[in-house]
């Protein structure tokens, strides 16, 4: 097999600028087969070997941030995309490139359907950041129409790679009996929610880093949700003028009888020893797990730097005898997963359903997305609950009969698909 992949990438902000824009640079260079071997897909390394990669174009809302993304690949790769930019800009890349093989979506949450679903119309496979979307109506209209058209929609839950978390699934989950409870945290920078983002009114903390959770947690044991509860705090971030939530806790049940609890934060002092503060703890029948992603024992500290812990499993740079370096880590090994689905489907006419296992998929995804929709609405009851001083009494429930929310005003059915 000898053949190019050619690749568009969409949003270049804070994870599309980094981890997406350096994994490319790195496929451009020296191909795929090198990344096989670290998620046990290197049964193919002989047949992706001969594959060439080529980021074709890049797009933002901005032209400066586009150029500069652009720029930034030609000094690692000596290679420059085609830049695009403005507020719906896959369109224009889709029109440049009509035999373009993957779109990249790397842009902010609320944006993602719109990117995707014009992708799949045109017959171009999908790499997107989490949440896939943030309705189950828009996950339902993408699934389908992946189906219809055969097409891979490979969403980067890089979580389920991290070496301590294989280590749970393959080993630890099997030995503490029957899941009981357990507790999720991401804890974002203020800097995320106050600077880095500008569109964090249109979305929350939990929307934005807790699929990393919901979808490991799924990714354990297999157990669909059939409740939460959701419950959200505004007060940091509306001392600056933004109507946003400083943080969201939600509780979700599953059909196996655990109970998860998940909190999530984007307001995390900047004095903060790490990048951010994140952790899992599942309690069983026979045994417990934890889990620390914060600290995983490294910690230096130097004069006028404070002290710091760093997470060298994310991502990493590999100094090559040339003077450049490789970017190895969890945070790539979700996005080569994908690829190698849309390789396999583009280039050996595998199935949707054959390559079903070796990657995040949409259909997994939906199980988040259901989540992360329930629980925005519940959140927003239940805040405006709070804040007439009548507690939190809203929640949700999952089944075939689709989702229902329960509240005050009574039961509502708000989907009709069996979750």
């Amino acid at each position: 097999m000898s053949s190019e992949i050619k690749i568009a990438l969409v949003g270049a902000g804070m994870f599309g600028g980094d981890v997406h824009l350096r994994a490319y640079a790195d496929l451009q260079r020296f191909g795929i087969a090198g990344q096989l071997a670290r998620i046990g897909l290197d049964p193919w390394t002989r047949e992706l070997a001969p594959v060439r990669f080529n980021l074709v174009a890049v797009a933002t809302r901005s032209e400066v941030s586009a150029e500069r993304s652009a720029t930034r690949f030609e000094d690692i790769t000596g290679h420059r995309p085609a830049v695009f930019h403005g507020d719906s800009p896959w369109n224009d890349i889709l029109d440049a490139f009509p035999d373009l093989d993957v779109l990249a979506v790397a842009t902010p949450d609320h944006l993602h359907t719109g990117a995707i679903l014009a992708a799949l119309r045109r017959g171009v496979h999908v790499i997107t950041e989490k949440p896939m979307c943030l309705s189950l109506g828009e996950a339902d209209e993408i699934i389908e129409l992946a189906v219809t058209k055969d097409l891979v929609v490979a969403v980067d839950m890089h979580k389920r790679y991290d070496p301590d978390h294989l280590r749970i699934r393959d080993d630890v989950a099997g030995r503490i009996g029957d899941p009981l409870y357990g507790t999720a945290y991401l804890e974002e920078p203020l800097e995320v929610s106050t600077s880095t983002f500008k569109w964090v009114e249109q979305s929350d903390p939990f929307s934005y880093v807790g699929p990393h959770w919901t979808d490991l947690i799924q990714h354990y044991f297999k157990s669909k949700p059939v409740s939460l509860t959701a419950v959200g705090q505004k007060k940091r971030l509306r001392r600056q003028g933004i109507d946003a939530y400083d943080a969201v806790q939600v509780r979700v049940d599953y059909a196996n009888g655990m109970s998860i609890n998940y909190l999530n934060n984007w307001i995390t002092p900047a004095d903060f020893e790490g990048p951010v503060n994140q952790g899992h703890e599942i309690v069983g029948a026979d045994g417990k797990v934890e889990s620390d992603q914060q600290y995983r024992g490294f910690r230096y500290w130097h004069a006028g730097g404070g002290g710091r812990t760093a997470n060298n499993h994310f991502t990493r740079d590999v100094k090559r005898p040339d003077g450049s370096k490789g970017y190895v880590g969890y945070g790539v090994d979700s996005l080569t997963a994908g690829l190698v689905a849309i390789c396999r489907s583009r280039l050996s006419g595998a199935s949707r359903d054959e390559l079903a296992p070796i990657y995040p998929h949409a259909e997994d995804a939906r199980i988040t997305v259901a989540i992360v929709d329930a629980a925005a609405r519940v959140r927003d009851l239940n805040f405006a609950s709070m804040e007439a001083g009548r507690g939190a009494t809203a929640s949700a429930r999952f089944g075939s009969d689709g989702i229902h929310l329960v509240s005050e005003a009574g039961i509502e059915r708000i989907y009709q698909k069996s979750i």
